[in-house]
């Protein structure tokens, strides 16, 4: 019996939920600038429509004191090796936020980095086409009261 590839499950996740990295991803960068993407599975969300996950943007000027706190926790080990923060840092610091995008994913106690790049759709066309689906729609989601979500 072969052992699963633990970047398969990760392909997977990114292929699956890529309108939503990409949002989070541009609609963090209109925001806050330059930063990354947080995704955790550790504790899944499940109601009527499924099993959803948890996502939030962390902007470059956080970024450090959240990687320290993170992945200072001691159930929490980085899949690809040590040293990555500065590795991480430099990559939020130098890549283009209008074709890639940054992702950390968290699944129980493993954390991922992952550098996305030549992406099927770019992170503005994954904010456009969450956005004008919710004007279709006209959601009325608590996330959006008060607050202007979606921006052109």
């Amino acid at each position: 019996m072969s052992k699963a590839n633990p970047s398969d499950w990760q392909q997977n996740f990114i292929a699956t939920n890529l309108l939503a990295i990409g949002f989070n991803a541009w609609n963090g960068y209109l925001k806050c600038d330059r930063g990354a993407v947080v995704c955790t599975t550790s504790s899944p969300l499940i109601d009527g429509f499924g099993e959803s996950f948890k996502a939030y943007f962390v902007s470059r000027n956080r970024l450090a004191a959240f990687l320290n706190a993170w992945l200072a926790a001691p159930d929490t080990v980085i899949l690809q090796g040590h040293h990555m923060n500065a590795h991480i840092l430099e990559s939020v610091d130098n890549y283009n936020p209008e074709t890639d995008a940054i992702l950390l994913l968290e699944s129980g106690d493993r954390a991922s980095f992952l550098y996305l790049k030549n992406l099927p759709i770019t992170p503005k066309q994954c904010y456009q086409q969450v956005c004008k689906k919710w004007a279709e729609f006209q959601l009325q989601s608590p996330l959006l009261t008060g607050e202007k979500r979606c921006r052109d």
